[in-house]
């Protein structure tokens, strides 16, 4: 498997390659050449195979050669040593729970991914290598705890400070050794934009060797796949006792850098059968707005109860376009879009858990709350077209669950009144004493700090 820059002014490279570089030389995302198509018999099958099996059929073509079988299997089997499991909410929606990981978040899967992935690469390097990653709240922790430790690899985490919650923060700042928190006087945006400058800076490049932990990388990308595939077999399960086809189904991904969707996106393209995905925003709704009038517009990040959504221009939005050649009609007719309100997301916390005794997180939530939203706009055209009631089986949904209730507990225990369980994980660094340094947002200040690294 070959990958391409989307500026489409570098040379292709492998997936060892595109995984230490993180970016290509022009500045662009790497992109795969071409799109594995999985064989219809993998999802006759599927329910046959394990978590593990599945998501090394789903990962070893875009490794290739890179990697040798024995150790991708490795790899595979400690990115996924963990549950992902579907939990009905109600009679029609479902929760894919991606927080049982180390850090609580469905971001340990592309961290742990791609930090055995570059460990097993820099084996061979003699020189430290300098992985940099900007954090809008979950990335940071899940980076942190997959690199801890790694031989030949700092990891310094650029946060926006007073941005993360409480319990994000300890995760990423607490943990020493090769892990290095830079608390930044800005936004993700800010994070983000001095992330990018390290990497076109020069002088920096000639200095150190760095590359990058946010799912611009491919190695932090790719495998988020994996619980969409391990999503629809549990859910084929669940629909095991009905007769005829299967109900259409809808799947619901809180959105911030895109990353996450645009994965659900790669496997639909290599023939996982999901009929439509919603892209739920916070108030930042850039990509929103694009599918409301086709134009995209980048905005300065907001502030929201969902932070790890807080980015104004997400950076995977063009790998989104790439996987459907820029072409607005095909990406409208597939995918929805919704923007939800901090009003609306404690709302929501409020009637899913007084209801249905399910309490999701604030990420959580806005995907919930834009599942329904289009559940309505379904049922509404079906009546409009005289068509309500006679369709043979109406949709499904699952939404996301990307991160355990205790990370936002400032959030949710106001709303319902009733404090969250603190997972043993949480409670072994809650009391820790976080160390971080604080910078301004100058891209001149970061790159004096890593000069003396």
């Amino acid at each position: 498997m070959k990958y391409y820059s989307l500026n489409k002014r570098s040379q292709d490279v492998d997936f060892r390659e595109a995984a230490i570089r993180g970016q290509a030389s022009d500045k662009g995302l790497y992109f795969p050449a071409s799109i594995p198509v999985l064989p219809a018999s993998f999802f006759e099958k599927i329910g046959e195979y394990s978590k593990e099996a599945i998501a090394l059929q789903v990962i070893a073509p875009y490794t290739g050669d890179t990697i040798p079988a024995k150790a991708l299997e490795r790899i595979v089997g400690e990115t996924v040593n963990f549950e992902f499991p579907l939990v009905r909410v109600t009679d029609d929606i479902f929760s894919l729970e991606l927080f049982h990981g180390p850090t609580l978040a469905f971001k340990d899967v592309g961290a742990r991914f791609m930090s055995r992935c570059l460990g097993y690469f820099f084996k061979e390097k003699k020189n430290k290598a300098v992985v940099l990653v900007a954090t809008s709240g979950d990335t940071g922790g899940a980076v942190a705890d997959g690199f801890y430790g790694v031989e030949g690899i700092d990891v310094i985490i650029l946060y926006p400070s007073g941005k993360v919650s409480a319990v994000q923060e300890k995760q990423l700042t607490t943990l020493g050794k090769n892990i290095h928190a830079l608390e930044i006087e800005g936004s993700f945006d800010d994070c983000q934009r001095m992330v990018k400058q390290a990497f076109m800076d020069e002088e920096l490049n000639k200095a150190l060797f760095l590359t990058s932990a946010n799912s611009i990388n491919v190695a932090r990308w790719l495998p988020q796949q994996f619980y969409y595939f391990f999503a629809w077999k549990q859910w084929q399960k669940e629909n095991s006792t009905l007769s005829g086809a299967l109900p259409p189904l809808v799947v619901s991904t809180p959105s911030g850098n895109f990353g996450n969707l645009c994965a659900g996106l790669l496997a639909y393209r290599s023939g996982l059968p999901i009929d439509h995905f919603i892209a739920a925003c916070n108030a930042n709704d850039a990509v929103t707005q694009y599918f409301k009038n086709g134009k995209y517009q980048p905005q300065p990040a907001r502030a929201t109860l969902s932070n790890a959504m807080d980015v104004g221009d997400p950076s995977n939005f063009v790998r989104m376009l790439e996987l459907f050649d820029s072409e607005y009609g095909a990406l409208k007719n597939l995918i929805s879009s919704y923007s939800v309100s901090d009003e609306e997301t404690r709302e929501t916390i409020r009637e899913v858990y007084t209801k249905f005794n399910y309490l999701p997180d604030p990420h959580g939530a806005v995907a919930y709350a834009s599942l329904v939203r289009y559940f309505k706009e379904y049922a509404d055209a079906q009546g409009a077209s005289g068509m309500k009631g006679k369709e043979e089986r109406r949709p499904q949904g699952i939404f996301l669950e990307t991160a355990h209730p205790i990370k936002f507990y400032d959030v949710v225990e106001p709303v319902t009144g009733k404090p969250v369980d603190m997972p043993a994980a949480i409670r072994d660094i809650i009391h820790k004493e976080k160390v971080s340094l604080r910078m301004s947002n100058a891209f001149g200040e970061l790159k004096e700090y890593l000069l003396r690294k």
